[in-house]
């Protein structure tokens, strides 16, 4: 495995453009600092950290920004590991994946970017999770025009 100044990583799975530490962490519910080792191989991640050694679909993986947007073939890849798993809509994680994205988000347009993501993907995250997202939105976005222009 290469690793690159960007916290990116070489793949040879179409989903592995998404493959990130925060993505990883958020999935297995352990800190990026006890991520040790993430393997990208052709069909699965593997990752080492701290008393964990997991192997991690490349569906389980929630889009970003900052990466080649989600495909037509993307989504058909993620709806087959919903249906393996025989649920209605991905993990639970990603919803929670992205409200600390937004959260985090410094500027309008990083938000902005997030929020045109989460459209994208929407069919995909439970109507709860939506919610969720949605008002994490709204919450930062007033943050962050409130700190944009202090004088209102």
């Amino acid at each position: 495995m290469k690793r690159s100044m960007e916290n990116r990583y070489t793949y040879t799975h179409p989903l592995g453009r998404f493959v990130t530490r925060d993505a990883l962490s958020f999935h297995l519910g352990i800190k990026c600092d006890n991520i040790y080792k993430i393997s990208c191989w052709q069909y699965v991640i593997h990752v080492v950290g701290k008393g964990k050694s997991r192997f991690v679909s490349y569906a389980d993986m929630p889009p970003v920004i900052g990466v080649e947007p989600p495909r037509k073939g993307d989504f058909a890849k993620w709806r087959k590991r919903i249906k393996a798993r025989k649920q209605k809509y991905v993990p639970k994680f990603w919803a929670q994946f992205y409200v600390k994205k937004i959260e985090d988000s410094n500027s309008i347009q990083t938000l902005l970017h997030w929020q045109i993501l989460v459209n994208q993907c929407k069919s995909l995250i439970s109507l709860e999770g939506l919610k969720k997202i949605d008002q994490a939105v709204a919450e930062r976005k007033l943050r962050l025009e409130k700190f944009s222009n202090p004088r209102s």
